[in-house]
């Protein structure tokens, strides 16, 4: 029997780390999907639809565990995903401040023919932040690439007051959901 072989269908750097973490070896495989939600479109379904496009955007057999995912932040009802620019950015963290929003993560696991899937939320409160801090923070280059135009795992923790749910489902990659699919399909963690 063919050992599993696993592919992250994402170029998160993120999710690669907290892979690692978990002691898996895999292969990456960016998909180039259109990353825009339908209108009306809430959170939970936006970020499922988008796991499980990256996820089928790679070609794989029976033998292999694809995983697609995605992560997004949600504030009043609103989708703020990776800032435009600098504007955007400091305008995120902006309407961030002092306030508590969702961060959700939908991972989408496929085996050939087969699917399984979760959306994973975390609340995140924000403490007040400056204009001049969102601006430094922005300056350093850290929120470019994150949905909500923060890390939590970097500099952007700072800003974190308080947070209900998973931390590695902020940063990206829920571990311990992650960990019940990939195992349900067959794969060991430990």
């Amino acid at each position: 029997m063919a050992e599993t072989r696993l592919i992250l269908a994402s170029k998160s750097p993120r999710r690669a780390e907290l892979l690692k973490q978990m002691g898996l070896q895999f292969e990456v495989r960016s998909s180039d999907i259109d990353e825009v939600s339908h209108f009306g479109e809430a959170a939970e379904k936006f970020v499922e639809r988008m796991a499980y496009e990256k996820a089928g955007a790679c070609e794989a057999g029976p033998e292999t565990i694809v995983i697609g995912a995605d992560t997004i932040v949600e504030l009043d009802g609103l989708i703020l995903g990776k800032p435009a620019d600098r504007a955007a950015g400091i305008s995120m963290l902006m309407d961030l401040s002092g306030r508590t929003h969702r961060v959700f993560t939908g991972i989408a696991l496929m085996r050939g023919e087969a699917r399984s899937q979760c959306v994973v939320s975390t609340k995140v409160r924000f403490r007040q932040i400056e204009y001049t801090e969102a601006e430094r923070y922005w300056d350093l280059g850290e929120p470019e690439d994150k949905a909500g135009g923060y890390g939590i795992q970097g500099l952007g923790g700072v800003f974190v007051a308080q947070i209900e749910g998973s931390y590695s489902n902020v940063m990206g990659l829920p571990i311990f959901e992650t960990a019940q699919l990939l195992a349900s399909n067959g794969m060991k963690v430990l």
